[in-house]
């Protein structure tokens, strides 16, 4: 075996090693279909803020979860499972929703995008609000979905309260939307504000990230019978 395979192997092998403990499988299966703030995985999981602390240090080792500065409160940060890093495991359960919400503040990008990838990829129905709508949808967001050849429905942006039901699945897509809401139902995905750039490619990427966090949820939901 030359040294690059023995290195990957290594690398592997730390892998399943910090995956052989139970809170971190679990860890790694909330961390799977969206992202939390340490606070909110350690009120999940019933754990002490020093034991979370130290098996995230250990998941973070060998590179399955990275960090990143909500949007929002500053002094935050959301943790993620890093891209690809499961890709030969099979993690999370299988979940039943009546319909998917997908949320941001002003329901003009991110969320109206998710759903439109959302109704692309499943049958479990998806419409999309905000916390403090906007006027119109960002005309960037419209162009995105051009580019990507995504039909968009090019529809007024709504408030949550006015349609959110209790048994809908939830999605956070923005950090300030997560954080005002303040909830644990359904999920969050802390996906960069492309308006506050305002570039084509600052919209693509939160395009590409929404297609990865939709492809990857997709199988994972069912629509409840």
């Amino acid at each position: 075996m030359n040294a690059e395979a023995t290195v990957r192997v290594s690398e592997r092998a730390a892998v399943h090693s910090a995956l052989g403990d139970v809170a971190r499988l679990r860890i790694v299966d909330i961390l799977s279909v969206g992202d939390a703030a340490p606070s909110e995985l350690a009120e999940l999981l019933g754990m002490p803020s020093n034991l979370l602390a130290h098996h995230l240090r250990v998941l973070e080792g060998v590179g399955l979860i990275a960090r990143s500065r909500s949007e929002g409160d500053r002094r935050r940060s959301y943790l993620r499972l890093v891209p690809g890093a499961l890709d030969a495991l099979n993690t999370g359960g299988v979940r039943v929703a009546r319909r998917v919400v997908f949320v941001c503040t002003a329901n003009s990008a991110r969320s109206q995008l998710a759903a439109a990838l959302w109704r692309r990829a499943s049958a479990v129905p998806a419409t999309s609000a905000g916390t403090h709508p906007a006027r119109r949808i960002d005309a960037g967001a419209v162009a995105a979905a051009r580019r990507h050849a995504l039909p968009l429905r090019v529809l007024r942006p709504r408030a949550l309260a006015d349609l959110v039901a209790d048994d809908d699945f939830v999605i956070t897509v923005c950090d300030n939307a997560h954080e005002e809401l303040d909830r644990l139902r359904g999920l969050h995905w802390s996906v960069p504000d492309p308006v506050r750039v305002g570039t084509d490619a600052a919209f693509d990427a939160a395009f590409d990230e929404l297609a990865r966090r939709v492809s990857d949820l997709a199988p994972r939901l069912s629509a409840t019978s």
